[in-house]
């Protein structure tokens, strides 16, 4: 009798220490959704366009599909024709 009364206080235990480790890694994932994001510096082929119409504070230049990462000057010119063309200018 006093095995069983034992062993039901040690499950007590260690479901109590689970439960307590489950809640810690709830709470350090959530706290890891307000980490400030790593930001990296934009590419040289994104600096050749900072001082086109449309770059913007604080952002600069936004190119988030990398449409532009190998392109020169003509084919930016071509995208931007196309955009104002299409209306999508932003």
């Amino acid at each position: 009798d006093d095995v069983i009364i034992h062993d039901h206080r040690s499950f007590i235990n260690f479901f109590s220490i689970m439960m307590k480790l489950a809640a810690f890694a709830t709470l350090m994932g959530s706290a890891a959704a307000f980490a400030p994001a790593q930001t990296g510096k934009a590419s040289t082929a994104l600096n050749a366009f900072e001082s086109e119409l449309g770059a913007q504070p604080p952002l600069g230049f936004f190119d988030p599909l990398g449409l532009l990462d190998d392109a020169d000057q003509d084919r930016f010119d071509r995208l931007r024709y196309v955009e104002l063309k299409h209306g999508r200018i932003s």
